[in-house]
């Protein structure tokens, strides 16, 4: 059943499942033990290769070293793509895998996920599984995520998302799955591995986080128990993103990020989201561009565009931002919190709209080779009248719009995804 159906007929809501994790500096060398312990025999590792780094090679030599058999596939690339999945499958079969680890960020984990539920299913393409818990198997590889971003969250959570290349170039399409069997065995999360992540990435990443904890804070499927870990992930955010970005070696900004995504993933994962993210999938979906750069620049609209139905709540993000709110009312600390988001981007240095990003003057890689024609010609955003039409469009079909706090439209939604576009953030606060 889709989320627009659950919400209407039933009070019942679900919790989804987290896998075991281990976190704190120095918890990836411990990565061979666990495999053993988990069964690993000949291990797939799925990554975008991390290049300008050893991490891929520090992991494969470790578990080499612990007695097991590693292929590498590492042409995962931002936005995975559907071939990304199928090649890895091909790979993964063809050299008789028994497990993987994923080392990355959420594309990695994400490509990991959607590979494994395809294993599962003795190869069926990837893109069979759109939707929810569209898998009918069980039992699939176990599975080690090893977190060298602070973003996604993707290493606790139930959710894949994927670009299908199989659509016409023109009319792009890129989803979300969410499959309680896709959930890893294992999760890694070190701040140590963060450090080689630059600084455009942070921040990125660190919107990512921000996105993930207010969804689920304002959603309409408003899950109890996810609201506490997601007013703590905004929180941690507000207090250790800049640190994170201008001071990329300062272990207690790291760690910060680090406990902030994994526990804003888990807010998110039965909280649900919203049209921040369906934005950034529609966007990326035609251009490729960062997910976590869409989010930072879908935010503070979606922010603004939620809070009539959500003061309160909204006004409850202030305080956990580090605003004083005594003697505001709950418009006033509502605003003040949209002022403090954006606030907080502008600090990091992230574009504040979709026709500032300029595609080759940030730290995304794009690896492989894939049909190029379809993004070849996707190297600058247009946004004009067209571009808003069709992204508006992609963003109604999206799995997270039916979670977002406010009713969504067309009509209603338009006006967001233009000002995503070319609009003014300080319009926002006037």
């Amino acid at each position: 059943m889709q989320v627009d159906e659950l919400l209407k007929p039933f009070p019942i809501k679900e919790f989804h499942p987290f896998p075991r994790a281990l976190m704190g500096p120095g918890a990836h060398e411990m990565i061979g033990p666990e495999a053993k312990k988990l069964g690993f025999s000949r291990t797939l590792i799925m990554t975008s290769g991390l290049r300008g780094t050893d991490i891929v090679h520090k992991i494969a030599e470790s578990m080499k070293y612990h007695g097991l058999e590693v292929v590498i596939y590492d042409q995962v690339e931002s936005n995975p793509k559907d071939y990304n999945v199928m090649d890895a499958v091909a790979l993964y079969q063809e050299n008789k895998c028994d497990s993987f680890v994923s080392i990355g960020g959420g594309s990695s984990h994400d490509a990991c996920k959607g590979a494994r539920i395809s294993v599962a299913h003795d190869g069926r393409n990837v893109n069979e599984f759109e939707g929810f818990n569209k898998s009918e198997n069980p039992k699939n590889p176990p599975h080690i995520a090893v977190s060298t971003t602070a973003g996604t969250g993707s290493e606790t959570s139930w959710a894949y998302v994927i670009t299908d290349t199989t659509t016409d170039p023109d009319n792009p399409h890129k989803y979300v799955a969410f499959d309680d069997h896709s959930v890893a065995s294992l999760a890694i999360d070190d701040p140590t591995l963060y450090y080689d992540c630059p600084i455009d990435y942070t921040a990125q990443c660190g919107f990512d986080v921000l996105a993930h904890a207010s969804e689920p804070y304002v959603s309409r499927l408003d899950f109890q128990p996810s609201l506490g870990n997601a007013l703590h992930a905004i929180k941690l955010t507000a207090r250790h993103l800049r640190t994170a970005v201008w001071n990329g070696q300062d272990l207690a900004g790291r760690e910060g990020m680090m406990y902030a995504q994994y526990i804003a993933a888990q807010a998110f994962n039965s909280g649900g989201l919203g049209i921040i993210h369906s934005i950034s999938h529609a966007v990326s979906a035609f251009y490729d561009t960062h997910h976590g750069l869409n989010n930072a620049i879908a935010l503070p609209r979606v922010w603004a565009f939620n809070m009539p139905v959500h003061y309160k709540r909204f006004a409850e993000i202030a305080q956990a931002m580090g605003i004083d709110t005594h003697g505001m009312s709950d418009v006033q600390a509502a605003d003040a919190a949209l002022g403090a988001a954006i606030g907080l981007l502008r600090d990091v240095g992230i574009p504040e709209r979709f026709v500032d990003v300029d595609q080759n003057s940030y730290s995304k890689n794009r690896l492989g080779q894939g049909p190029t024609k379809y993004y070849e010609n996707s190297k600058v955003i247009k946004g004009d009248a067209a571009d808003v039409d069709r992204i508006t469009r992609h963003v109604l079909g999206d799995a997270c719009t039916p979670g977002n706090a406010k009713e969504c439209t067309f009509d209603t939604v338009r006006p967001v995804v233009e000002h995503c576009m070319t609009g003014d953030l300080d319009d926002l606060l006037s």
